[in-house]
């Protein structure tokens, strides 16, 4: 039995789900914004926020910035009918793991709702859109969110996230081969990084995996499920 929090000031829409959810045999609370969520979700372990976007009081951004200061493991998403919301971006630097629209494609949801997996933020530094974009996606098949840099300078700013893992090319915009996995490794020590390259030679330490492009992306997903299963059990990411 898993336990999800829903929180959407349309009542109707969360009730429908809740009652799908219920007769699968999980748990829902319902909140109809933000701070009644948060009392929720400091009162309750849950295993994924589904929240809205636009709601009074506060957004769905604010919220999950909120729950991450004292729940940074629950898994995170975000229902919007508003695609190009400035506070949407500050929501996906939180690592969601998934953006959907309204009107909600159920099936889908229901998907993401059973695979979503606490602790399981992966950071993915990369500048091929394309490479990084795919990547997201198979790595939300599993259950994990995702957090995307481009370039050194962009791993700078990633928000106050707290990953298990991360997947980094060696050659990104803003500094030398192997500059954004040094930041990276001085931002979270001992974080585990599995290297995604196309620069001939050998693995930068510090690196748990090292995949030369083309490489198999059903291995990088086994390597990246080694090391989440890895961690003890009840652990915080690092």
């Amino acid at each position: 039995m898993r336990r999800y929090l829903i929180v959407d000031d349309n009542r109707d829409f969360a009730e429908n789900l809740a009652e799908i959810l219920r007769d699968g045999g999980d748990e829902v609370a319902i909140a109809a914004g933000g701070p009644e969520a948060l009392a929720l979700a400091r009162a309750s372990r849950f295993d994924a926020l589904l929240t809205d976007m636009r709601m009074p009081l506060m957004g769905g951004a604010e919220l999950v910035h909120e729950v991450r200061r004292f729940d940074p493991g629950l898994a995170a998403l975000v229902i919007t009918a508003h695609a190009g919301d400035d506070a949407l971006e500050a929501a996906r630097r939180e690592g969601l793991l998934a953006v959907l629209p309204k009107p909600v494609p159920v099936g889908h949801l229901l998907e993401l709702l059973a695979a979503a997996r606490r602790d399981g933020l992966v950071v993915v530094v990369e500048d091929d859109q394309r490479l990084s974009d795919n990547l997201c996606e198979v790595l939300r098949g599993r259950g994990f969110a995702a957090v995307t840099a481009a370039s050194v300078l962009e791993t700078e700013r990633l928000g106050p996230v707290q990953p298990f893992a991360a997947l980094v090319d060696l050659r990104v915009p803003g500094g030398p081969d192997g500059e954004a996995l040094l930041r990276l490794s001085a931002r979270f020590p001992n974080l585990p990084i599995i290297v995604m390259t196309g620069v001939h030679g050998e693995a930068p330490l510090p690196a748990q995996g090292f995949f030369r492009k083309p490489f198999d992306t059903g291995a990088l997903l086994d390597a990246v499920e080694r090391l989440h299963a890895a961690r003890p059990p009840g652990a915080a990411p690092p």
